[in-house]
């Protein structure tokens, strides 16, 4: 990389640290506990809204894999869930009515927080409705990874965004609060993906699965990104550009091997699709403060109205992890 790009990438990073510091002053703080936190403490970040439903089983997976502390954005709740996170000790909590839109999709929040209190923690950031997984993870918490990945002088682990999906209609099995959502949705595509490599900020740009085959089936270009950067040791210099797909430095992006080997990757399985998801879309459309003028939540409503399912006969039904490295969807690496 010549001196110029290198140039242009660091003002690039420093703008983004500079929206956040002042999007900072959006947050509202309901329940700060991070005078909470332990040198060595596994955080994670989350922005969310009208999410409650969910929070009971996301906290409790979450804490049994190894997360010592949750740090999240409610983004104007109005279900209750502001309330329920408020009550539980070890969630420092911020809320905000602000444009989720003009916070670069809460990016600029998570990287504020993250600078303010994720400075070298292992941070984790995630949405309620995805699941971290790992190799070993049925075996290992997330301690014995990232001590791995201390020792291995690795900074940064990659995941790549796995859709989960029931078999049948979506809105078929009404979701429970408190219930593991993988015992509904727990069908995958197990290929039907593409691999692009960013040139300017080197990572990867997997496209595909069910969101490309069902509502992006005439140009699949344009369908999500699947490609993820979930786990950092964070220091307070860094930034994710866009959602939790790429960061600066550069380097970060770095979480696959370009000679032909192969490093360790997780998954993140994305239980979206439930009953509530068809109310979530029709909201999220009327509000408009999602990429590209909400255009994945106009092809959500346009094909559920039509046929809520996503299941086809080349579907896989989960089982581990294991199941997916052999599937090539995620790899243990040289961690043995």
């Amino acid at each position: 990389m010549g001196l110029w790009s290198a140039y242009r990438l660091r003002v690039r990073r420093r703008a983004r640290l500079f929206r956040a510091f002042r999007r900072r002053r959006e947050l509202a703080v309901v329940a700060n506990r991070t005078g909470r936190i332990g040198k060595d403490d596994i955080l994670l970040f989350s922005t969310l809204r009208d999410e409650h439903v969910r929070l009971p089983y996301f906290l409790e997976y979450y804490r049994e894999l190894g997360v010592d502390h949750f740090l999240i954005v409610d983004n104007d709740s109005t279900d209750g869930g502001r309330e329920y996170l408020a009550g539980q000790e070890d969630v420092s909590l911020w809320t905000t009515r602000a444009s989720y839109k003009r916070a670069r999709y809460g990016v600029d929040w998570l990287n504020w927080l993250q600078r303010r209190h994720g400075h070298g923690h292992w941070c984790l950031t995630v949405d309620p409705d995805e699941f971290f997984i790992y190799p070993f993870c049925d075996t290992r918490n997330l301690r014995a990874l990232t001590d791995w990945l201390d020792i291995s002088e690795i900074r940064s682990f990659g995941a790549m965004l796995l859709d989960m999906y029931p078999k049948g209609r979506i809105d078929a099995a009404a979701y429970q609060s408190g219930q593991n959502p993988l015992e509904i949705a727990n069908w995958f595509d197990s290929g039907n993906y593409t691999i692009l490599k960013n040139p300017q900020l080197r990572n990867l740009w997997i496209q595909g699965g069910p969101r490309a085959r069902c509502f992006f089936p005439r140009n699949p270009a344009m369908a999500p990104a699947l490609n993820k950067i979930p786990l950092v040791k964070w220091h307070r210099s860094f930034a994710y550009v866009s959602s939790t797909h790429a960061l600066l430095p550069r380097g970060l992006n770095l979480v696959y091997d370009e000679w032909g080997g192969e490093k360790a990757s997780g998954m993140l399985l994305h239980a979206k699709f439930l009953n509530t998801f068809p109310e979530k879309a029709r909201e999220e459309l009327r509000r408009r403060q999602h990429f590209a003028g909400s255009r994945e939540y106009k092809a959500y409503g346009e094909h559920l109205q039509e046929d809520p399912r996503l299941w086809c006969q080349w579907s896989e039904k989960y089982i581990n992890w294991r199941q997916l490295e052999i599937l090539g969807l995620m790899s243990k690496g040289n961690w043995a």
